[in-house]
């Protein structure tokens, strides 16, 4: 089933069941107000709400058109957003162009940051940014929502705590990383609100798409109307999203809400090197810190700029007969003036 939230001015939102082909939608208020309080009692919610998706997808319940502007990220705001680093190849790039040595380990044990969880952007909703010298970025990523996960629980049983898939936009300020990541503590300013699809849904709706906790689609990224990028999201996937959340449960429980994010998408070329622009036959990116990495391995330099104020992103997800699976994100980046 596909679920959405309708963002209607309170903090949470309106929890509705979409339709396979986005069309339609319908208040599951009876059942769940919020997705929140439907992820809390998910045993119990879940049956329900799969219950009410097929009365709506038979047309047994009418519905309403459904408007995926109106809609909010499905969690408006989440108890934890944990984002790791399924795709080591993005890593990889970004050392190498800075002339960083990559650890062994990172290809055996996962790279995690907690990001802001309070605030997130609607996938429709401008990208408020108060500097554009800051080094505006995006980056497509694959997320999954929890149920409560056991401290200490294995990879192998993470999968079954993953109760719905979603893509990201995590916008990062590539300019004020390197500042921050240099007094040892991590990203904070660098990393604002994060924006997450219109629709979340549950896997068994990917069908063969999902694979071991690995979502093998192409990752759509437009900057401006231009294709950057068509990252293939089931190759080069060193991590799946269940070690991932296995990853953040380490030491410490996840409940229910959590969300764990894939990390930049991110393919090498058939022939092992950095990745090709989507114009010169190849999958592009997924972020533009990585074409910039990839300018400086091959000319000793960066020619692409970040993103400007007016600038615009797009990131989708079709399934093989060309229909959206999760809705579109699509922001503008806009000076925020307080």
């Amino acid at each position: 089933m596909k679920l959405a939230t309708l963002d209607e001015g309170t903090r949470d939102g309106q929890l509705v069941v979409v339709t396979r082909d986005l069309t339609r939608c319908v208040a599951a208020t009876d059942i769940a107000p919020t997705l929140q309080m439907a992820l809390d009692e998910w045993e119990m919610t879940a049956p329900r709400l799969a219950t009410l998706a097929a009365a709506l997808e038979a047309g047994e319940v009418h519905g309403a058109p459904f408007d995926q502007a109106a809609a909010h990220s499905p969690l408006p705001r989440a108890y934890q957003w944990a984002d790791g680093s399924a795709y080591v190849n993005h890593v990889a790039l970004v050392r190498q162009a800075r002339g960083a040595e990559m650890p062994d380990s990172f290809w055996t044990d996962p790279l995690m940051y907690q990001g802001g969880s309070d605030d997130f952007l609607p996938p429709r909703a401008p990208i408020p940014i108060p500097d554009e010298s800051w080094g505006i970025d995006m980056e497509a990523e694959v997320a999954v929502i929890t149920d409560d996960v056991p401290m200490g629980v294995s990879e192998a049983d993470a999968a079954a705590h993953i109760k719905l898939v979603m893509l990201v936009n995590d916008v990062s300020l590539r300019n004020l990383i390197p500042a921050e990541l240099g007094k040892g503590f991590g990203f904070f300013q660098s990393k604002p609100s994060t924006a997450f699809s219109p629709v979340a849904v549950t896997p068994d709706e990917l069908g063969d798409a999902w694979q071991d906790s690995v979502l093998h689609r192409t990752m759509e990224v437009d900057l401006n109307g231009d294709a950057l990028g068509r990252a293939d999201a089931g190759t080069d996937a060193t991590f799946s999203l269940a070690r991932l959340v296995s990853h953040a449960a380490k030491s410490r429980n996840l409940r229910a809400g959590a969300i764990i994010g894939s990390g930049t998408v991110s393919n090498r070329d058939a022939d092992g090197g950095p990745g090709r622009p989507v114009a010169d036959g190849g999958r592009g990116y997924s972020c533009l810190a990585e074409i910039r990495m990839v300018e400086t391995i091959r000319d000793g330099r960066p020619a692409t700029p970040f993103m400007r104020f007016g600038d615009r992103v797009g990131i989708e997800m079709h399934d093989d007969d060309g229909a959206s699976i999760f809705g579109r994100i699509d922001q503008v980046v806009e000076e925020y003036h307080g």
